[in-house]
């Protein structure tokens, strides 16, 4: 990072690295335990961020008993088995798929949202998947953000880690993250990213 770009961005270039430039996806931690006070300020944080219309379908379970995390661990591919039977923490990130009960509440300058727009449940499924999804990143930097380590995975069952935990059948699972603090050397050498000009075109 030039001095230049630092001189642009507001974020302290401390916190860009955090959060950021020196952030790696772990895969082994330290056992260090993850507090219930850590989590809630790790959302009372990433609660602000973006979701259209207000609607927030993102639903957190942290997996902390070890019959539950038997139960979860059954659901993983197995390259993922071990690292999440281990994790200090576990938290499966779902889709709230009637987050639009709630909306009279969180959007209340339009009501009337809940039925118009949102009263079909593929409706729900698809835009709540979505926004759901962008809340995951942020709640991965919120995990940064506290000076933990996360471990963002997609190698799961996912019918079968719904069926276990969400048996009514009201969420869809999208992540499940492993939290802690990093064991030295948990993690592979950064690999390429795109540049600038590779992604981003001006017309």
């Amino acid at each position: 990072m030039t001095t230049a770009a630092n001189d642009i961005l507001a974020l302290d270039p401390a916190a860009q690295d955090l959060l950021f430039r020196e952030a790696h996806t772990v895969g082994a931690f330290t056992d260090e335990p993850v507090t219930d006070e850590q989590v809630r300020a790790i959302y009372d944080l990433v609660k602000y961020a973006p979701t259209a219309y207000n609607k927030q379908p993102l639903r957190v379970l942290l997996v902390r008993s070890a019959e539950a995390r038997e139960r979860l661990v059954a659901h993983m591919w197995d390259g993922n088995k071990e690292k999440t039977s281990k994790a200090p923490l576990v938290a499966v990130l779902a889709t709230h798929h009637e987050f639009h009960e709630e909306l009279p509440r969180l959007f209340p300058v339009m009501p009337q949202a809940k039925d118009l727009l949102f009263g079909e449940r593929p409706v729900r499924e698809r835009t709540g998947a979505f926004n759901a999804a962008l809340q995951v990143g942020y709640f991965i930097l919120g995990v940064r953000a506290a000076g933990l380590a996360a471990g963002p995975m997609t190698g799961f069952e996912a019918e079968g880690i719904t069926k276990e935990f969400f048996p009514e059948g009201n969420h869809g699972v999208l992540a499940v993250v492993n939290i802690g603090r990093a064991a030295e050397n948990s993690w592979r050498p950064r690999l390429p990213r795109l540049e600038y000009d590779e992604v981003v075109t001006t017309v």
